[in-house]
């Protein structure tokens, strides 16, 4: 009975590992995403002194719409990712915390 009970928490922790670097991923995702509007913008500013703003407008407002559509989206998914790898840290602690015997191997 006590080793089922060793490997359901071993295995609820393997569980909450996996999920944190699910999370982890979405975090590496949401950093590229927001990155790429930076890059774009730092382009056009650079390439700015060969063309007027004027005369392509048509082509700019789409470009920085979709700018900071990219950098909504990368802004989600990063605080979406903090704030599931800070649930998933806490719920590894209270597992320590009510397994004591199983803690030392979950460090």
């Amino acid at each position: 009975m006590q080793n089922d009970q060793e490997s359901l928490i071993i295995n609820e922790v393997q569980l909450l590992l996996a999920e944190k670097r699910t999370s982890l991923a979405t975090l590496r995702t949401g950093i590229a995403v927001l990155i790429l509007p930076l890059s774009v913008m730092s382009l056009l500013i650079a390439t700015s002194r060969y063309y007027d703003v004027v005369h392509v407008i048509p082509l700019i407002v789409p470009v920085i719409t979709i700018c900071a559509a990219l950098t909504l989206l990368g802004s989600y998914l990063i605080i979406r990712a903090i704030i599931r790898l800070r649930h998933h840290d806490q719920h590894i602690l209270s597992l320590k915390r009510k397994h004591s015997e199983i803690a030392e191997f979950m460090e």
